[in-house]
Order: C-alpha cells, then sequence, then structure tokens
C-alpha cells in the first residue's frame, strides 16, 4: 500500500499549479454600490473551451466523508475550470495532481482549508471528489456547460492508493 498522504495548509502559492484559490485574506478590492461594498474582482477565472459551452452556476450539497480512507478515485476536466465556493464556514480538503494522461499517486498533493476558502480547479488538473469530513457543506459551483463530456474518471490501483488522514 502506499504512504499516508500529507495534507497542507491551503494557500495561493501553493495550490497556483492546479487552480486558483478564490479568498478575501490579502486580495485587492475596490468600492462598488455607491461606497456600500468592496469588489474583490477576478479571483479566478472561468475556462469554457468550446462555442458550444457556457457558464452555470450551480449549488452542490456534499455529505460528511469519513477519514481515514484511501484516494482510490480521481477525475479532471478536459475543457474547462470548475470551481467550488463554500457557503458554509467548515474547512474542506482539496485532493489535486498536476495535468497529464493519468494521475500520478506520488505526485497527490492534498490540502485543507481555512473554512473560508473556494478553489477553481484549471481545465485538465486531476482532483479528488469534495472532500467534507468535518460536515455536511453546501458550495456554489462555478462550472462548464455543454452538449460534450467535460468528465473524465480515473480508478488508482488499491496499491497505490495513499491513504487520507485528517491533519
Amino acid at each position: 500500500m502506499a504512504d499516508a498522504l500529507e495534507v497542507k495548509p491551503l494557500s495561493r502559492d501553493a495550490f497556483a499549479p492546479f487552480g486558483d484559490v478564490i479568498e478575501f485574506e490579502g486580495r485587492e478590492s475596490y468600492p462598488i454600490n455607491d461606497g456600500m461594498a468592496d469588489r474583490f474582482h477576478a479571483l479566478a477565472g472561468v475556462e469554457l473551451g468550446g462555442a458550444d459551452a457556457r457558464a452555470v452556476i450551480s449549488l452542490v450539497a456534499s455529505r460528511k466523508f469519513d477519514l481515514p480512507r484511501r484516494v482510490d478515485h480521481m477525475e479532471f476536466h478536459p475543457h474547462g475550470s470548475q470551481a467550488f465556493i463554500p457557503l458554509d464556514a467548515t474547512p474542506f480538503i482539496v485532493v489535486v495532481s498536476a495535468a497529464g494522461t493519468a494521475p500520478d499517486p506520488d505526485g497527490l498533493h492534498a490540502f485543507v482549508t481555512n473554512g473560508r476558502q473556494g478553489i477553481n480547479y484549471h481545465a485538465g488538473t486531476w482532483h479528488h471528489v469534495l472532500l467534507t469530513p468535518y460536515a455536511a457543506m453546501r458550495f456554489v459551483c462555478v462550472d462548464r456547460d455543454s452538449p460534450a463530456d467535460n468528465c473524465v474518471d480515473f480508478h488508482i490501483p488499491e496499491p497505490d492508493q495513499p491513504l487520507l488522514v485528517l491533519p
């Protein structure tokens, strides 16, 4: 069996090869609405890939996941980005691997959010499904919709599945 996967705090620099961190902290803003609000503009880009695609906003309700668990499955979206922005102030875990023909079990990275951070996966970035081990959670999801399939699944062979434990 593979070793345990270390879960690190999510930061913009560490996550940059895989996507964007969507958060208020450390970001520039400007006033809008006659000074009654501040806009933190363009924290992530929506990648659509294709003339028949459109950006959609969805809501996702994730169940609580029990950890420890083996990282046995990864997926990626070849034609567009995918963002998850939490509606609950609860941390969640993100497992990613660099874009390529298959995820490298030795190249997996795991991050824990601070409960206020969202993430935006770049097109092609391998990622695990939402991992919400602290509580069931709700998210805004921004991604691509089109007639073309935009999800590729990969099942990691059992001997190569790292163990994911709570940090």
